[in-house]
C-alpha cells in the first residue's frame, strides 16, 4: 500500500510539473494541457438539463456542458454572461417556440395566432391572425370577424374589425401622440412594450421596423438580403423566421386579400399617421408604411 501511495504522489507531481496529460498518446502536444487521441471513441462532457445548467453556482467563463433539453440541444459554454450554444451562439434560455437569429434577436417561431411553424410559404395553418395596428387580441384579429365602420374612440374598439380610410382609431378624445404609443412607448433604439395594447404574450412584443429590416438584410442567416435573388417570398420562408404569405385584411371593407401571394407584417414603428411594416412577395421584399386600419400579420420578438 505504501508503494502505491508513493507512486500516486510521483504521478501527481509529474502532472503538476509538466502541466500536460496525454490519453492515448505517449507524447502530448506541447501546446495542450490535455491531449486525447482516439479513432474509436470521443470526449463525453457533463450532460444535464437546462434547469440543472442554469442552477450551476457561479460558473466560470469557458465552462462547457451538454444541454439535453435546450433549443438547440447541443454543447454550451459560459461566455461570462450566459451559457450559449457552440452551434450558433444561441442562449440556453430559449423556449420550444423560440428561434434565434444571427442578428442577435430571439423571435417566436410562428405568427401570432398560428397553430404551427410554416412548412411552406402557403401553409394555411401558419398564417395566423391579422391585427389592426395598435389593437390588442380582442377578437377583431380573427380572419372571419365581423366589421364595423370607424373610426372609433379608444376604449370602444369592441371585437369587430374597424373599417376606415386611415386609422381605425379616432383622435377626438386622444392625441395623436397617445395613439402612436399604443404598441411602443419607447423609441427605435429603446423599444418598450405597452402591456395594455401589445398583443404579444408576456416576455415578447411587436418588433420595431429596424428589427424587421435587420432580418430582411441578414443575408448570411436566412438567405435574404438587399440585392439577393432571394430578396423575396422565397427568402422570407428560407430565413430562420420562416415567414409565410399570410395576406391582409383591406382597410375599407375588411375583406381578405392576397392570401398565399403576399406577406405583410406590422412593426411597432409609426410613420406620420401611418405605421411601418415588412412587405414581400415572389418578386421583392422591403419595408413600407400604410394606414393603421389594415389587418396585417404579427411576428413577436422577445424582450
Amino acid at each position: 500500500m505504501k508503494k502505491l501511495l508513493i507512486f500516486a504522489v510521483v504521478i501527481a507531481v509529474s502532472f503538476t510539473t509538466f502541466a500536460q496529460v496525454g490519453i492515448g498518446i505517449a507524447a502530448p502536444n506541447a501546446s495542450a494541457a490535455l491531449d486525447i487521441t482516439s479513432t474509436t471513441q470521443g470526449l463525453l462532457p457533463p450532460r444535464m438539463t437546462k434547469v440543472q445548467l442554469e442552477a450551476i453556482d457561479s460558473p466560470i467563463e469557458g465552462l462547457m456542458v451538454y444541454c439535453t433539453d435546450c433549443v438547440p440541444k447541443t454543447l454550451y459554454f459560459f461566455d461570462a454572461f450566459n451559457f450559449v450554444s457552440t452551434f450558433n451562439n444561441t442562449p440556453s434560455g430559449l423556449s420550444s417556440t423560440d428561434v434565434y437569429s444571427t442578428t442577435g434577436k430571439t423571435w417566436m417561431d410562428r405568427n401570432l395566432g398560428a397553430t404551427q411553424v410554416a412548412t411552406s410559404s402557403t401553409d394555411l395553418a401558419s398564417y395566423g391572425d391579422l391585427y389592426q395596428w395598435g389593437r390588442n387580441t380582442d377578437g377583431h384579429q380573427i380572419r372571419t370577424s365581423t366589421t364595423v365602420a370607424g373610426p372609433v374612440e379608444s376604449g370602444s374598439e369592441g371585437t369587430s374589425f374597424i373599417t376606415n380610410n386611415g386609422d381605425w382609431l379616432s383622435t377626438n378624445t386622444t392625441s395623436q401622440a397617445v395613439n402612436d404609443a399604443r404598441w411602443n412607448s419607447g423609441s427605435e433604439g429603446t423599444p418598450e412594450k405597452v402591456d395594455a395594447n401589445d398583443p404579444c404574450p408576456a416576455g415578447y412584443r411587436v418588433p420595431t421596423a429596424t428589427e424587421l429590416e435587420a432580418e430582411l438584410n441578414n443575408g448570411g442567416d436566412g438567405f435574404w438580403g438587399t440585392g439577393s435573388v432571394q430578396n423575396n417570398a422565397a427568402g422570407a420562408f428560407a430565413s430562420v423566421l420562416k415567414l409565410p404569405l399570410a395576406g391582409y385584411r383591406y382597410y375599407s371593407t375588411g375583406a381578405l386579400t392576397n392570401v398565399g401571394s403576399f406577406g405583410y407584417y406590422w412593426s411597432s414603428t409609426v410613420s406620420g399617421t401611418n405605421a411601418r411594416f415588412l412587405f414581400f412577395y415572389s418578386g421583392n421584399a422591403n419595408m413600407r408604411d400604410f394606414n393603421r386600419a389594415y389587418g396585417f400579420a404579427v411576428r413577436c420578438i422577445k424582450d
